[in-house]
């Protein structure tokens, strides 16, 4: 008798030691069921947000570009741009957003006097050069919503400076003398993204204005120049060149 009641209690110690294990699996499951689904949730999170940056960065980046454009059509309608690149000149776009000061739907606010005095001290922090360093003067500025009489659905500010043709060697970043300058945009969106162009535009001969790129920040850089004067009349004949190889002369036909 004494034995077949030992016999029963390690069964019944054996039992329950069992029901521990199947518990301790159960939570250990549930563990890592739990882990899997907050990872998936994370990964869902960051993925939204890349694309949120993604498309901010680049409505940013679109907004800089619409406010160049639109300042290069003004700058066609400026006989001198001497006034528009000298203190006091006030000579400025057609685009100005009223206040100087704007605040974004993130609550960052953008100061437009503040701003020129930041990139006015890194030129001058730079001093590339010289005493041909540009003097910034606010040109254009205000929410891209108001760009068109339509409305933009954007809640980009921008802002355009202009200032000389730094390759200038007068000494003088105040005086244009050979009818290019510099025009530096900023544009911040939701998010707090933040894009800057500098481009150069030059009088031709004809009414119209070439633009080229010289920096873009935040993105790659590069070089893109366009011309807008056609290379040559159009329906007229090209022409043919000739070089004689002995005698070295060159003729055109």
């Amino acid at each position: 008798m004494p034995h077949r009641i030992s016999v029963r209690r390690w069964a019944q110690d054996r039992t329950r030691d069992d029901r521990g294990v199947a518990l301790l699996i159960v939570l250990l499951s549930t563990l890592l069921l739990t882990a899997l689904a907050l990872s998936l949730i994370l990964v869902s999170t960051s993925e939204t947000l890349i694309s949120a940056n993604h498309r901010n960065t680049h409505e940013a980046l679109y907004g800089a570009d619409a406010a160049i454009e639109l300042v290069i059509q003004d700058l066609l309608t400026v006989p001198q741009w001497n006034d528009v690149i000298r203190t006091g000149g006030n000579v400025q776009s057609s685009f100005i957003g009223g206040s100087t000061t704007h605040t974004l739907p993130g609550g960052m606010t953008i100061d437009v006097a503040r701003e020129l005095a930041k990139v006015q001290y890194e030129t001058n922090l730079a001093d590339i050069w010289g005493a041909n360093n540009p003097v910034w003067q606010v040109y254009a500025y205000g929410p891209i919503a108001d760009l068109l009489p339509a409305g933009v659905a954007s809640p980009v500010f921008v802002l355009v400076l202009v200032g000389d043709d730094p390759s200038e060697s007068d000494g003088n970043p105040q005086s244009d003398t050979n009818g290019v300058l510099t025009l530096h945009a900023e544009a911040w969106g939701a998010g707090g993204s933040h894009r800057t162009i500098e481009t150069t535009v030059s009088r031709t001969s004809s009414t119209e204005i070439e633009r080229g790129y010289v920096a873009q920040r935040g993105q790659e850089e590069w070089n893109q120049r366009s011309r807008k004067a056609a290379v040559q009349t159009p329906g007229s004949s090209l022409t043919r060149m000739n070089m004689g190889v002995g005698s070295g002369t060159l003729t055109v036909q």
